[in-house]
């Protein structure tokens, strides 16, 4: 971590990253445990970072946690360079007439950001949510966002994935990935086989612009105990005219003008 080629900024992020993954308040000492910088350097960076409020310390349990500046940043990101204010109203509606959890993930480098859910009646306990990074090559959405990737940016993806078995019927190297890419390549759609989770399975599209970039993508999840995969691949058809509307409106959509009129 301490060789970021970004100098001292790029630091700086690393030490929000690592703060941001423990999911919790984290003392100091937790971060130092897992941190590649020297003691005085990580208590120089994470000291700056509360003076801007990137970060908050709470005295009495002498923790850090994510800032309010932090967090009004993150809310700009989500409002501004996300699909999810776009796609709102479609994803209510898939979710409402499949009666399954829906996922809206876009690519972030080598990982995949869940930028907004939608929970059925009875929602399933899983790990992703609004906000959290997963793994590209064992999660439906990650799969065919990186089926529509530019072959020299697709080679520089897939080297950065860590090929981790959660389960299974994990895809656990480079060339299982890229048979199962293929694969979605020809169909225009993609799973997961409880890749990530035993017991999960998903559907998934990708959300393409005209020229055929993937801006996104959209899954149906479920469980093994409530459907299969033959299941899922019959909602295909749906997913795709909602990954295909919120392609449009990202199309046509522009910054509000907020140039003042005379």
């Amino acid at each position: 971590m301490a060789g970021s080629s970004d100098g001292t900024v790029g630091k700086a992020l690393e030490v929000l990253d690592q703060v941001a993954d423990f999911g919790r308040p984290v003392r100091f000492g937790e971060l130092l445990e897992g941190s590649a910088f020297p003691k005085a350097t990580l208590y120089r960076f994470v000291q700056t970072l509360t003076n801007q409020r990137m970060l908050s310390y709470d005295e009495d349990r002498q923790t850090y946690t994510p800032g309010l500046r932090l967090v009004r940043l993150a809310h700009t990101a989500w409002a501004q360079a996300s699909l999810a204010p776009i796609a709102r109203p479609y994803l209510d509606s898939l979710s409402e007439a499949v009666g399954e959890t829906v996922h809206l993930a876009q690519l972030d480098h080598a990982h995949v950001l869940y930028v907004d859910k939608r929970n059925p009646a009875e929602p399933v306990q899983m790990y992703s949510s609004a906000g959290k990074v997963g793994p590209a090559y064992c999660t439906g959405v990650g799969k065919v966002m990186l089926a529509y990737l530019p072959e020299e940016e697709l080679s520089t993806v897939l080297d950065q994935q860590s090929y981790h078995r959660f389960t299974s019927a994990t895809l656990a190297n480079r060339d299982s990935l890229m048979q199962d890419v293929q694969a979605i390549r020809e169909s225009g759609y993609g799973f997961d086989r409880e890749e990530h989770e035993p017991g999960i399975i998903c559907v998934a599209v990708p959300i393409l612009t005209e020229q055929g970039r993937a801006l996104g993508a959209l899954s149906v999840t479920s469980t093994m105990r409530r459907t299969n995969l033959a299941g899922l691949e019959r909602l295909v058809p749906q997913i795709r005219e909602t990954a295909q509307k919120i392609a449009t409106d990202a199309a046509n959509w522009h910054f509000p003008d907020t140039q003042k009129t005379n």
